[in-house]
């Protein structure tokens, strides 16, 4: 009986896992580097960036108040100021805080270079071909990514604020937030748009793998309609107008993926006729 011989380059699932590992190590240094700089960048991070939206001289506040100028409209825009504070109440409330934000900085400052280590462990399980119609994907999935968190940034955070920060069921209480509080809405609206703008992508893979065509998409389009308002009211106030406002970019992506799907399974289609025809 012949003796099998193993191919030199065929990996472990232990060889897989150490070299996952080191992957890992490397996103997550590259995070705690540029979180590093954030850190030491405070002043900028909170004062600039996190309690941005809380200023009525950010630009999403002056757009809107210029709009409902325009319109003829009385709007919570145009104000002075917002009618809250923020607050720490615990001892090591501002340091850890401090700490949690530089993280979540560095990792969505660092993401492309998180999506890089990935990338450089599926490829090589890809066929040559595969990774080089794949060359583009950090470049897109980045650029979609940084789009989804300045939407956040700009429209889905400061509409939360100005909205919960305004809102109150009586006079008698006042609206004292406390700065976790405020920083995890930002920080929940900025991750969950930039995850949400991945959603070509997810749809490529998907459909590369065979889980989902455009017919399924379409299929369930009203469905998708409904959870997206769903998520729209979970990262936004309660009113029509802000589920709205995110609602249609997703919409727009959501048709998108479906072109996505068709364009792969056309490729696919022309890939299994031409080697058809050559065999």
């Amino acid at each position: 009986m012949a003796k099998q011989t193993k191919d030199p380059n065929e990996m472990s699932f232990l060889d897989h896992l150490e070299e996952l590992r080191w992957h890992l190590i490397r996103s997550t240094l590259a995070i705690v580097l540029i979180g590093i700089v954030a850190f030491l960048m405070k002043d900028f991070i909170f004062d600039t960036v996190i309690f941005g939206p809380k200023k009525m001289d950010f630009p999403t506040y002056r757009l809107f108040c210029r709009i409902a100028t325009w319109l003829g409209f009385e709007s919570a825009f145009c104000a002075e100021s917002l009618p809250f504070t923020i607050q720490n109440r615990t001892m090591a409330g501002q340091f850890s805080a401090h700490i949690w934000t530089s993280i979540w900085a560095g990792f969505i400052v660092g993401f492309p270079y998180v999506l890089y280590e990935l990338w450089k462990f599926i490829s090589p399980g890809l066929y040559e071909k595969e990774r080089r119609n794949s060359r583009g994907f950090i470049l897109i999935a980045s650029l979609l990514f940084f789009i989804g968190v300045l939407f956040g940034y700009y429209v889905v955070a400061p509409l939360s604020i100005n909205f919960l920060g305004t809102y109150q069921v009586s006079k008698e209480v006042l609206n004292e937030i406390d700065i976790s509080s405020f920083i995890s809405t930002v920080r929940a609206s900025v991750i969950a748009c930039g995850i949400m703008f991945e959603l070509p992508i997810i749809i490529y893979f998907f459909t590369r793998v065979g889980l989902v065509t455009p017919e399924i998409l379409k299929k369930y389009r009203k469905i998708a309609l409904v959870l997206v308002l769903i998520l729209s009211a979970i990262i936004t106030p309660p009113d029509v107008a802000s589920q709205i406002i995110v609602a249609v970019p997703v919409l727009i992506l959501y048709q998108v993926s479906i072109y996505i799907s068709s364009v792969v399974l056309k490729r696919e289609a022309k890939k299994t006729k031409k080697n058809a025809q050559s065999s």
